[in-house]
């Protein structure tokens, strides 16, 4: 697993992403794209790993906002509901990683791309 290219390629994609609020809607797309692609071609080894790269890349600050949202749904569901509260927390936390990994498929993708292209 090479972390150096996840990092960059997420990096990338934030980077692009805070640019793409002046084309809303293709800017985020290409961000996404393009940080998976990046990470892919940096990784290399082919359409696998790319893949992988590129899709751990796009899936990492969704997951690290899923991680900050669940923490602070867990400890208010439990303050508010108890032992219930804390499980709606939990199942907030991984409805949020779900939707992650769901969004960054396009970032596999392009990941999958750079691998080959590499």
């Amino acid at each position: 697993m090479d972390y150096k290219a996840i990092v960059t390629g997420f990096l990338v994609a934030v980077l692009l992403g805070l640019v793409g609020f002046m084309l809303p809607g293709i800017g985020h797309a290409a961000a996404g794209l393009i940080g998976g692609f990046v990470a892919g071609y940096m990784a290399g080894g082919g359409l696998i790993r790319g893949g992988v790269h590129g899709l751990l890349a796009g899936a990492l600050g969704g997951i690290i906002f899923a991680l900050i949202v669940g923490i602070a749904a867990v400890i208010g569901g439990t303050l508010i509901g108890g032992p219930a509260g804390a499980l709606g927390g939990v199942g907030i936390v991984l409805g949020a990683i779900i939707l992650a990994l769901m969004t960054a498929i396009p970032s596999g993708l392009a990941g999958a791309l750079g691998g080959v292209l590499e």
